[in-house]
């Protein structure tokens, strides 16, 4: 419970079936529970990429809108977060609100397997790399460096990616997905780089794009490890 919080003040549940109003969230995972559902899966959807959505285009539309979403395994219902900002200025805080939705039944789109994720995550980033270092456009400089520095200490630190019970592979493709985030986020943040023409800004994008809807496959594959693999007996 902890986990899905987080720092934010308050989560709540709307719509959910037998529910009037919204509910806070430990009375929603139990009513969720008692609706049938076993599990829960993530989604990490894109423009152009629904990533983890089954449809129906309501809820395909309201999680690309918010660019992640639940969906229960067990249940014909899934989750969007609406986030919120409250309180006076100076003492703001974030509240939560999850949107309960019918879902259809049917197998997540584009979750590759985590073998397959794993493998991909490892091309791309090569594939990546190599253009990025020959166009000069890599992130790098002290912001990057002081950025790695701190992965690496939380990572030294021990800290768990992935709730116990998850298949070490998981955890070894989540904690890779998440460097290479990283890494995208630092080129992002480094503006163009080296790259001073439109053509090598272009190169730039391309390299980068793939990379990052790479990573994005492979975080979902993490997550949903534990449900597949229960389901798979």
């Amino acid at each position: 419970m902890l986990a899905i919080v987080g720092e934010d003040a308050v989560h709540r549940v709307e719509g959910l079936p037998g529910e009037s109003g919204p509910v806070g969230l430990t009375l929603a995972l139990g009513r969720l529970r008692a609706l049938g559902v076993t599990g829960l899966r993530v989604a990490l959807p894109a423009p152009g990429h629904p990533l983890g959505l089954s449809g129906p285009p309501e809820f395909n539309k309201r999680a690309l809108e918010a660019e992640e979403a639940v969906v229960c395994h067990g249940g014909a219902l899934g989750l969007v977060p609406e986030v919120y900002t409250a309180g006076p200025s100076g003492d703001e805080h974030v509240e939560v609100v999850w949107h309960c939705l019918e879902v259809r039944e049917a197998p997540p789109a584009d979750v590759p397997s985590l073998g397959e994720a794993e493998r991909e995550l490892a091309e791309a980033l090569r594939d990546a790399t190599a253009v990025l270092s020959r166009l000069d456009v890599a992130a790098s400089g002290p912001v990057a460096e002081a950025a790695i520095d701190a992965y690496r200490a939380r990572a030294e630190r021990g800290r768990e990616v992935l709730a116990p019970g998850y298949p070490p592979r998981a955890v070894r493709v989540l904690e890779l997905a998440q460097r290479v985030g990283l890494l995208i986020s630092l080129a992002y943040e480094n503006g163009h780089g080296g790259a001073v023409s439109a053509s090598e800004m272009g190169s730039r994008v391309a390299a980068l794009r793939p990379v990052e809807r790479t990573a994005r496959r492979a975080q979902v594959a993490a997550y949903n490890a534990f449900v597949e693999e229960r389901e798979r007996g």
